[in-house]
């Protein structure tokens, strides 16, 4: 019987996916569960199973294509159990069981060209004959300063597009506001878009070439933009005696390396974090604009911030609060490997009420994170360095970690924040409370 096969459902929010390959052939005989194209959405790559065992007929996706959830991928015989595997000729469409999906023939062919995946073309305006006065967006010269166009940038605006009130046609701060005001709000980007500033063309100033963003990296600047764009951040930084917790994680690396993990200060650090949510539970929150309401949450799932070959993903670490330290490092580690090798499944990618973004690997110090909404902050980690501090009046080396909270001042009051931050650096400097907290009643 024929029967289709679609792109299932992928998880919260995505609702398409590129086809990275196509892992099965017409004619070709496939098991239950045995992959049939390999995909790439917004948060991971991975491959789509057969839902039933049969002989495959006719495929109607190839490589490069994008799927919407519930899209057909191929259609194939299905098998009984006592099949051999070899193809059936194909039933009129009419004799398709109840048990077959069908909707209205779905034998159209993969969707054609899609609209958001032909490359991207330079955007300046072809230089043909000196144009009469040109438009606005053309290449006319524009008469603004450095922060007026600085200005209009981070507003998502033309400045090409402002007519301007000062000598010559000057264009100023003011000039670019009230044009801003004055656009319809249908030609304001919808949320969750990007406002697509046009180029120059940079072909003028010698050779370029052009790499077609990965979905990853698409997903992250179109969140990330949302994030900033709506979202008053307040970024806090303080440094964190960390000497101490030192000396502990050097002590029991290697208990925590023969059980399977690494100790690093990432799940020390998460371990601190939950009980600081714990204590301050407004930052483990989201805000409800709609209903004017604070959703608070008795759970604590941390997201880790992870750089990778395809971008940045945010694994989520569930129940931080009830899992210790070492618990939490044999976790990390396992993740870890999966984002490495690409296996990370989707679902592991949602649900955090809070999240770390340690680049203190990279070299960094004090750097200002960007909230990962609906979350209500975010702490950045920098690198330990050694610095001389006063303690009880004497000057002593002491490790010192950079910290840098960022949060959502609708939802937050700076000092809610500070109280939060200054909550961590204290506990920080005292990793006995750690294993002290700790709920399995076990040290680490």
């Amino acid at each position: 019987m024929a029967t289709e096969l679609k792109l299932p459902d992928l998880g919260e929010g995505i609702a398409d996916a590129d086809v990275l390959s196509v892992l099965v052939s017409a004619g070709q005989a496939v098991v239950k569960d045995d992959p049939i194209i390999e995909i790439e959405s917004d948060k991971a790559t991975l491959e789509v199973p057969a839902e039933l065992a049969g002989t495959v007929t006719q495929i109607l996706v190839s490589a490069g294509d994008t799927l919407q959830v519930g899209q057909t991928i191929l259609e194939l015989e299905e098998s009984d159990s006592e099949a051999d595997g070899k193809p059936v000729a194909p039933p009129p469409a009419a004799n398709a069981s109840a048990g077959t999906v069908t909707h209205a023939p779905a034998s159209t062919p993969a969707p054609a060209p899609t609209p958001p995946r032909p490359q991207p073309k330079p955007t300046a305006p072809p230089r043909a004959a000196p144009p009469p006065p040109p438009p606005a967006g053309g290449d006319a010269p524009v008469f603004a300063s450095p922060s007026t166009r600085g200005f209009a940038r981070e507003i998502g605006l033309d400045i090409r597009e402002v007519t301007g009130s000062g000598p010559g046609g000057r264009i100023s701060v003011d000039d670019v506001k009230a044009h801003a005001r004055s656009r319809p709000a249908t030609a304001s980007a919808a949320p969750g878009s990007l406002v697509a500033v046009p180029l120059p063309d940079f072909s003028k100033f010698g050779a370029v070439k052009r790499e077609r963003m990965n979905r990853v990296r698409r997903a992250t600047a179109t969140n990330i933009a949302q994030s900033w764009s709506t979202i008053p951040h307040v970024t806090l930084f303080n440094n964190a005696d960390i000497t101490s917790v030192e000396a502990m994680r050097q002590r029991e690396k290697d208990r925590v390396r023969s059980a399977g993990g690494s100790l690093t200060i990432t799940p020390i650090l998460m371990k601190v974090v939950a009980a600081a949510l714990k204590a301050h539970p407004k930052m483990n929150a989201s805000a409800d604009f709609a209903t004017n309401e604070m959703v608070l949450k008795d759970y604590c799932h941390l997201g880790v911030a992870a750089d990778t070959e395809r971008g940045l993903l945010v694994p989520v670490i569930r129940d931080v609060d009830e899992k210790s330290i070492t618990e939490l490092a044999i976790e990390v580690t396992e993740v870890a490997a999966q984002v490495r090798d690409g296996q990370l499944p989707p679902e592991r990618l949602e649900g955090a009420s809070f999240t770390i973004s340690n680049l203190g690997g990279l070299g960094t110090g004090h750097f200002t994170p960007i909230i990962n909404p609906p979350e209500v902050g975010i702490l950045g980690v920098g690198r330990a360095l050694e610095k001389p501090v006063y303690v009880e009046g004497l000057l002593r080396p002491r490790l010192m970690l950079p910290l840098a909270l960022s949060f959502d001042h609708r939802a937050v009051d700076g000092a809610d924040g500070a109280r939060f931050l200054t909550w961590i650096v204290d506990a920080l400097a005292q990793p006995l409370m750690l294993a002290m907290g700790d709920s399995s009643g076990r040290d680490l």
